[in-house]
């Protein structure tokens, strides 16, 4: 019998698991989602040979897994249905409610008929704005992502690469931003084995046949526990093993012969943040740490908000041993970033402030880019130079105002972070007190001056009246941050005429509608209304409605009649 032919309830394991994580959770309402997607779906099959139900029941048993709430379930079940059947996005918010359809919309891909090559940057770029409404949105594509690519066997090589790469380029950048580990482990294994078979058999190897690290661990973890109990730390110690692709990237970034990789454990302390330097003292005190190889990401986090205390000791046997540190709230964090806020809601556990994706300043900035992103290509390219993991820390010269940027970036980067009207006036630079080009790549610990006009004796020395020099086009061939190339593009839109787009027809489109509602005395509180009249007119989406408005092949008049005739004749 196949694992698809098994007369078990496929929905028991994920219910078990969702009530156990929310105990009082609405079961039924999963059951009924269920219900609608095995009904849509029947019939169709995946290119593996299996049903296609068994892809959203896959989805939502990884979301189950990271402990997401039931709104997020539901939309997992019934993800692929307004894309691949006849049920339509009206039709699922009339039966789950406006929440789980504007989470189904967020992952739902653009039609490549409408927007042939710019289909893919289009759709990844609808997810970016519909993500800054609900981050959700993000979660459910990264599980969609990850089932697909524990499934890539069944796909032709040249399709295996291609969805890896993307994956590896956007997508785990994503999953490495919002923090969850549990998630992008994975991810990143499944494209070390699709994008390098060798180096992922190589690897694996390694891993199976390495001789004597569980016993070893064994006795680091029982010393260094019985000194943490000896100085009144309650913790907890265990093995730490790195996932194959850490230990792949590791060994050739060192360019190493053989597979590079030290034993490794995490010490989870019950306690304040003060308790993991106490921890470290103990670690410490006992073996030698080995120079260069402590991290502080207490005092400094990680973009992500990852918090820990990473060290490098000799331990028993003069062996590296890798050392974290880390509070439990700070370990849940680690593991499961923003999604600890739905997996622990009655705990301390935050990644942020708040759930919702607008007070994450990383997507914020991306919204920003997003906004002024005419090309898809480009924005496809800052978007992930934005997300790149490898970053800098710089010092602005006079007020050593600390500044955060990706790797490589160059002093107009910074000029920008510092001010538009600086970007614009910025003609030179010092480095470390040297005089240096705009386009040289800045290193850690750089401490920079941006001079902004001939004379000028700081970035903000400069005469507000006078007319901004403005940048050069050159510039947008070495600046690193979404940032700089918006207020870059900016200028240039100001001074020249703009790209016609379908970025730009979609906001000419919007505007046109919002235009026309005004004069009927009319406003939108949500896309919602215009979601559900795009399929009634004949449009597969709502972008592709407001491209035609923008294109007049449907008229903003035309378009508002219908909808104020949908909103009126509603139920409720």
């Amino acid at each position: 019998m196949l694992p698809w032919q098994s007369t078990e309830d496929p929905m028991a394991p994920i219910l078990r698991v969702h009530r156990q994580i929310h105990p009082s959770a609405d079961v039924a309402v999963i059951r009924r989602a269920y219900a609608t997607a095995e009904q849509m779906h029947r019939g169709q099959m995946r290119k593996s040979g299996e049903p296609f139900i068994t892809h959203p029941i896959e989805v939502t048993e990884i979301l189950a897994d990271l402990g997401m709430d039931t709104t997020t379930l539901v939309a997992s079940l019934l993800h692929d249905t307004v894309e691949d059947t006849d049920y339509t996005l009206g039709a699922l918010e009339r039966d789950f409610g406006g929440e789980v359809a504007l989470l189904v919309d967020g992952v739902t891909k653009f039609d490549k008929m409408f927007y042939g090559a710019d289909a893919e940057a289009e759709t990844i770029r609808k997810m970016i704005v519909a993500a800054g409404r609900d981050v959700r949105v993000l979660v459910i594509k990264l599980a969609d992502r990850l089932h697909n690519m524990r499934t890539l066997d069944a796909r032709s090589r040249s399709s295996q690469v291609r969805i890896a790469t993307a994956t590896k380029e956007v997508l785990i950048p994503l999953c490495e931003r919002l923090g969850i580990q549990a998630l992008k482990r994975e991810l990143e294994d499944w494209v070390l084995r699709a994008i390098s078979p060798s180096g992922y058999a190589l690897i694996a190897d390694y891993v199976n046949q390495r001789i004597g690290w569980d016993g070893y661990l064994d006795r680091v973890i029982s010393s260094v526990t019985g000194d943490l109990r000896r100085f009144g730390l309650d913790a907890t110690v265990s093995p730490r093993p790195r996932h194959l692709y850490s230990i792949w990237k590791d060994t050739v970034d060192g360019n190493y012969v053989e597979p590079h990789d030290l034993p490794r454990v995490v010490i989870i302390v019950e306690g304040p943040d003060t308790d993991c330097y106490a921890a470290l003292g103990v670690v410490h005190g006992k073996w030698r740490p080995v120079p260069g190889r402590f991290k502080d990401f207490i005092a400094t986090p990680k973009n992500n908000n990852y918090k820990s205390l990473h060290t490098t000791v000799l331990g028993p046997e003069g062996l590296s041993v890798e050392v974290l540190i880390r509070t439990v709230e700070m370990h849940q964090a680690a593991e499961f970033g923003i999604v600890a806020n739905f997996r622990y809601p009655h705990t301390a556990a935050r990644f942020g402030p708040a759930t919702k994706a607008e007070q994450l300043d990383w997507l914020r900035r991306l919204l920003d880019w997003e906004a002024s992103a005419s090309d898809p290509s480009q924005f496809i390219a800052s978007l992930r130079c934005d997300l790149a993991e490898d970053q800098i820390l710089v010092l602005t010269a006079g007020g050593g105002r600390p500044v955060l940027l990706p790797a490589d970036a160059t002093p107009v980067d910074l000029a920008y972070i510092l001010g538009a009207d600086v970007g614009n006036r910025c003609i030179g630079a010092r480095v470390n007190g040297r005089l240096s080009a705009v386009s040289s790549p800045l290193a850690d610990g750089d401490t920079v001056e941006i001079i902004t006009r001939a004379g000028g004796r700081g970035e903000f020395d400069f005469d507000p009246d006078a007319p901004a020099r403005g940048p050069s086009p050159e510039w947008l061939e070495f600046v690193k941050t979404p940032h700089a190339r918006l207020h870059i593009s900016r200028w240039f839109e100001a001074h020249e005429a703009p790209a016609i787009t379908v970025a730009n027809k979609v906001r000419l489109g919007r505007l046109a509608i919002g235009l026309a509602l005004r004069q009927q005395g009319r406003g939108l509180a949500s896309d919602l209304p215009l979601v559900r009249l795009a399929p009634r007119l004949g449009y597969p989406d709502l972008e592709t409605l407001l491209v035609a408005v923008a294109d007049r092949t449907r008229t903003a008049e035309d378009v508002v009649t219908e909808l104020i005739a949908l909103v009126d004749h509603s139920p409720g």
